[in-house]
């Protein structure tokens, strides 16, 4: 057989029946060369693959090249290696696994419940636009950054690479989070302070140590709907308490505590999600005085503290933790892929969350810890977290300007933060507002999939980092004219 090389053999294996696909490296180019002989059917299934010699000469490449990519491949399954023979094609590789697509996604008619919008915005690809999702777009987090202290770990000692992290987490992380934490008047030490994997595993760890199935726990309504998701799959009962533009209506929130006696209250202070609102010191006080004198414990998530322009007050830091445990994450304002969040608590219950966390993790992950460490020690995550405030700010704006020719109201209007929450006109339905906008490939945040009482009909969450986009309004008022023509109104 004569001798090719890469770009020639590729040329020659072109066929319009074949998905493109780009390939980078010469590791890359190596795999798809394969690809496309098991597509052509000139390998079929169960066939002998070319010796790595005898391919590393035919396309020119080194032995080591097509070692690394045979062992790609065998890694996903398009081959498989047999001990002494070599490799063998494992079965035809259908058209969209070869143009890169990972299955079909979320089912589009799924009824619309607390888990509907991850599912859909989680799943969705790169055309799909997602102004109902949770999170910055990828060019609005700090990339530089992040490699930076990605390139130094790699410099790093062997251990921050390979080993279990410690109970409590990355005692440098801790304390720099202990200063943190004090910047809002919350006094812990680092001992104080747990590392976990996220915010969610955070309040996970706390159902469990905390309330037993059955229980009763008080959330806002509307509230983050993973809240709901996550008390539910604890097989909690969850009692939801109206929620203004200050905090929970302090009367229905008494009503609650003496009708339901709840064990836990989960809410958040600042930029509370969805709505925007910030909780003002005097609800802040009454709700503390209603918790001591019931009993109630607080769990206080404070992801979005960090896109304040003005400061809250913190429940944590009026109550010096002894009611209220305040969680944290990095998952929003810096990398949803790094996966890092905290608890703030009394001694006593850090033991238990220890206990509880090896037990269902182990050791954590060190890793993230130590990228996070690392971008928040240079200063890079202060300046980030200035400039994002800005551009948000613009962004809350320009989409407010954008929906109000649409009749949308907001309900409130934030002091800061990515979230929107605002009514739809004539009583519209949004959940079928959000289902003809998704048969157009945008992914909208209605209101009940948020309210447990579903008293949030005719609401939407915008995510105004993910609204710019011209095709997000012209779907949203065609999606609408099509609810009226359907009926769906009050």
């Amino acid at each position: 057989m004569a001798t090719l090389s890469l770009a020639e053999f590729q040329a020659g294996m072109t066929d319009e029946t074949i998905p493109p696909i780009r390939a980078a490296t010469r590791v890359e180019q190596v795999m798809l060369a394969v690809r496309q002989r098991i597509a052509s059917r000139e390998l079929g299934a169960g066939t002998k693959v070319p010796s790595i010699r005898s391919f590393a000469h035919t396309l020119q490449v080194s032995t080591s090249t097509v070692v690394e990519a045979y062992e790609r491949l065998a890694a996903e399954g398009v081959i498989q290696a047999r001990r002494g023979s070599g490799f063998y094609v494992g079965g035809h590789a259908s058209r969209l696994s070869l143009a890169g697509l990972a299955g079909s996604g979320a089912r589009r008619d799924r009824a619309v419940d607390p888990l509907w919008i991850s599912r859909q915005s989680l799943d969705a690809g790169d055309a799909v636009l997602k102004p109902g999702c949770g999170w910055l777009p990828a060019a609005w987090m700090p990339e530089p950054a992040v490699r930076r202290a990605l390139r130094a770990l790699a410099r790093a000692p062997g251990a921050s690479l390979t080993d279990y992290g410690t109970a409590l987490g990355m005692p440098a992380l801790r304390q720099l989070l202990a200063r943190r934490v004090a910047e809002h008047g919350i006094e812990a030490a680092p001992d104080q302070i747990l590392l976990t994997e996220s915010g969610t595993q955070a309040i996970d760890l706390l159902c469990r140590l905390l309330v037993e199935p059955g229980d009763t726990v008080l959330v806002d309504d509307p509230c983050y709907f993973n809240f709901v998701a996550l008390l539910r799959a604890h097989r909690v009962r969850v009692v939801s308490v109206p929620f203004t533009p200050t905090g929970p209506d302090l009367a229905r929130f008494e009503q609650a505590l003496a009708e339901h006696r709840p064990r836990l209250y989960v809410t958040n202070s600042a930029l509370h999600n969805p709505t925007g609102a910030t909780l003002s010191p005097l609800v802040a006080h009454r709700v503390l005085k209603l918790a001591e004198q019931t009993g109630l414990t607080i769990v206080e998530d404070d992801i979005y503290g960090d896109f304040e322009h003005d400061a809250a007050p913190r429940l944590a830091a009026f109550d010096g933790l002894e009611r209220v445990v305040h969680i944290g994450s990095f998952s929003k304002s810096l990398s949803a892929a790094t996966r890092c969040g905290y608890v703030v608590a009394r001694r006593e219950w850090i033991e238990g969350l220890i206990d509880l966390k090896i037990a269902t993790s182990f050791g954590g992950g060190r890793l993230s810890a130590e990228i996070v460490h690392g971008v928040l020690k240079d200063g890079s995550y202060r300046r980030h977290m200035a400039a994002l405030r800005g551009r948000l700010a613009q962004a809350m704006a320009e989409t407010r300007a954008r929906l109000k020719p649409l009749g949308i109201v907001p309900w409130v209007e934030p002091r800061g933060g990515m979230f929107v929450w605002a009514a739809l006109p004539d009583g519209l339905d949004a959940t079928a507002v959000a289902g003809c906008a998704l048969a157009e490939d945008v992914v909208l945040a209605p209101g009940n999939a948020f309210s447990v009482a579903q008293t949030a009909r005719s609401f939407l969450r915008f995510n105004v980092s993910q609204s710019a986009d011209d095709r997000v309004i012209r779907v949203l008022d065609a999606a609408m004219r099509s609810a009226r023509r359907s009926g769906n109104q009050k």
